[in-house]
């Protein structure tokens, strides 16, 4: 369900430019109670396991080494607002923040964003440059912003879930194409992000669209309304430039006329799961709110609370615990201000299983928000942007989990390497292909923890394309094999930081290459 958003504000923000506020509205639905089913414990997974891209195998999500993997994480809104940058930069600097989510435990960042940020001219607001706060994200456009949080996130040892909450800045959309934003556009940024981060393992996977809710319905077969289709359509888009992603796929409102939360609805994903292209990337997301942001008939039960997981297990839970596939509460929040809140928030808790006892066999979840300024729910940071919610976020204590190998800190997600060692990844974007003949940019991020000097990246087309000219680097060709070595004035990249070369070939630009990066 789609909140209100409020702004809070401090005292130390008094003098910034204030955010822009974004409406979300919250909708209540009924449905009935199902009897619940009994977990079976399993061994707890390895504190070393998150390393690489992931995959599924029945309901657990996996490694790339095959490790069970839990996330347990924290959504951070704002890029999907009319600010175009994640909230509360105008009173800290993003680092920080990214260091107290690591601090408090959560493993997994989601980001949600509108359509927006791909516009050209759209830059960020509401950004503190001040006293050495956010220096780096200066002049900078919501995209190339988005990076520095990934790369930042990834050194710290969490992953980042990209979420496609809206088509614009104005606000939710019931299906996933409104008449000015059109499926193809929703599908060409959904591939532009998936080819931004390819080979960037930090970045696991893309929520396709927040909360689609009636009229969208699910194995309808209608090709406008029928979200599971939507569904399979986007994602096979992004699996053909990025294989290696996890799709996220939300529930709807309403199924076979019983009604949920937006984007709560699973019921008919047994009957007709997503199929994609390529094997074992499906994680279907729920999401699941308390009275503070509607009423709903089961609160009101005189079983309430017992009655909650035999609700959940109706709706989403049962794919799970049938071993369908993996289940990631995407969000769920409360204000905690009412008896009913707490009651819920310790069943959700239970429900979702604690990691002590289940370890990764769990389900995965997110929760919303890391924002103060959500209006129904508020956040884990009280409206300072600095304090914690220290009773909001000890409900969560027993189910978050490990954090995993971090860029910066001696893991090998994203292509980074441990401590002082030198490290870089390379992302490839066609800007332009007229058939005869394509051009394309590389961005080569330092995702290590010290400047690099040089750098050079490697890529082996699978068609004929041959290299015609080359800006901003130079270059060597063998066979379908490029090499890349920086220019003169781009060699030196810092920490965190990026830079970029383009060039130009022949034929068509084909499928995205896989990019190597060495860094010195």
């Amino acid at each position: 369900m789609f909140r209100s958003l409020r702004r809070a504000l401090c005292a130390a923000a008094a003098a910034l430019l204030l955010p822009l506020a974004g409406t979300y509205t919250a909708h209540a639905a009924t449905a009935a109670p199902t009897a619940t089913h009994a977990p079976t414990a399993v061994p707890a997974a390895s504190t070393a396991a998150g390393a690489g891209y992931w995959h599924t195998s029945g309901r657990q999500i996996l490694d790339a080494a095959g490790q069970p993997v839990r996330i347990a994480g924290i959504n951070w809104f704002g890029f999907e607002t009319a600010n175009h940058v994640v909230h509360g930069l105008w009173s800290r600097d993003y680092k920080s923040m990214i260091d107290q989510m690591r601090s408090l435990g959560y493993n997994t960042i989601r980001l949600p964003y509108s359509d927006d940020i791909f516009k050209s001219g759209t830059v960020p607001n509401s950004i503190d440059f001040s006293s050495g706060k956010n220096t780096d994200l200066q002049g900078l456009n919501s995209l190339q912003v988005m990076d520095r949080i990934v790369a930042y996130a990834g050194q710290d040892g969490l992953k980042v879930i990209l979420d496609r909450h809206r088509p614009d800045s104005g606000g939710q959309s019931a299906l996933w194409y409104t008449a000015s934003v059109p499926e193809s556009t929703w599908i060409a940024d959904l591939k532009s992000l998936a080819t931004r981060y390819q080979g960037d393992s930090t970045v696991i996977g893309i929520d396709l669209h927040n909360e689609p809710h009636d009229p969208a319905c699910w194995g309808c077969g209608d090709q406008a309304t029928d979200w599971r289709l939507a569904a399979q359509r986007a994602g096979n888009a992004v699996l053909s430039v990025n294989p290696a992603l996890l799709i996220f796929v939300e529930g709807v409102q309403s199924y076979n006329g019983v009604s949920g939360w937006w984007g709560g609805n699973l019921m008919g994903a047994g009957q007709y799961p997503v199929q994609l292209s390529v094997a074992d990337r499906v994680v279907y997301s729920a999401h699941d709110y308390a009275t503070s942001v509607a009423q709903q008939s089961w609160f009101s039960d005189p079983s309430f609370p017992a009655n909650m997981p035999g609700v959940w297990d109706k709706y989403w839970g049962y794919l799970f615990k049938q071993n369908i596939a993996p289940v990631w509460v995407g969000e769920f929040g409360t204000t905690l201000q009412s008896a009913v809140d707490q009651k819920w928030l310790a069943a959700l808790v239970s429900y979702l299983r604690p990691t002590s006892t289940y370890g990764a066999d769990s389900f995965s979840w997110t929760f919303w928000s890391w924002n103060p300024n959500s209006g129904d729910t508020g956040g884990i940071l009280k409206d300072d942007w600095t304090t914690v919610d220290t009773v909001k976020d000890g409900y969560l204590a027993s189910i978050k989990a490990p954090l995993f190998p971090g860029t910066g800190g001696g893991g090998n997600g994203g292509g980074g390497g441990g401590g002082s060692t030198a490290a870089c990844a390379a992302a490839y974007t066609v800007t332009s292909d007229w058939g005869g003949g394509f051009n394309a940019d590389v961005k080569v991020t330092n995702t290590g923890t010290t400047a690099l000097t040089s750098w050079k990246v490697t890529w082996t087309w699978n068609g004929s394309q041959q290299v015609s000219n080359m800006w901003n680097a130079t270059y060597t060709q063998s066979g379908a094999t490029v090499t890349a070595v920086n220019a003169a004035q781009n060699g030196a990249v810092a920490a965190g930081a990026s830079t970029s070369f383009g060039f130009g070939g022949a034929p068509g630009g084909g499928s995205v290459p896989s990019l190597s990066c060495t860094a010195t």
